[in-house]
């Protein structure tokens, strides 16, 4: 995998995310903050949850440890959740634009939860990153359905399209 693929997946996870958070601002607060019977809770844990998994790769890959856990207690509505994704993304986007088609082959060494020790390429880790945001966001694309506000397809082939990519 090279460094210009890499970054088009970057580019349909910042979208979904993006059709995502839109989705979220036509919720009520109520809503944004209620449980739910997902992995991560309600719409808020969702995407705190995805936010969190991008800012401790990124830290793994620029810092070679994983950032502090992100908290869902640290943002009372979408607005400073949406500044907060928004932010990561700019960081995120820096780090991509660093990197070379040869460092998509390099490793990355770093302790999994459960202690055992990995051995990753980095772009595995880059697309892992991708696709774990893709399961949370299925998720709180089911809730916001729930709740009358579905993001619309999230597919790859609709963003290639929506973005002139087809």
């Amino acid at each position: 995998m090279n460094i210009q693929d890499i970054q088009l997946i970057y580019e349909y996870n910042y979208w979904a995310s993006g059709k995502i958070l839109a989705a979220s601002a036509k919720v009520t607060g109520e809503q944004f903050l209620a449980s739910a019977e997902f992995p991560f809770g309600g719409l808020r844990g969702t995407l705190v949850h995805i936010l969190d998994a991008e800012y401790g790769w990124r830290g793994l890959f620029e810092e070679n440890k994983f950032g502090e856990e992100i908290k869902p207690e640290e943002f009372p509505d979408l607005k400073s959740l949406a500044e907060r994704f928004h932010m990561e993304e700019q960081a995120m986007r820096s780090y991509l634009n660093g990197l070379t088609d040869e460092d998509m082959e390099s490793h990355k060494k770093y302790t999994a939860d459960n202690g055992e020790p990995r051995d990753r390429v980095l772009w595995n880790c880059l697309y892992h990153v991708v696709n774990h945001g893709t399961q949370h966001r299925s998720e709180a694309a089911a809730i916001l359905t729930s709740l009358g506000a579905s993001p619309g397809d999230l597919d790859f082939t609709v963003f290639l399209n929506d973005t002139g990519r087809s």
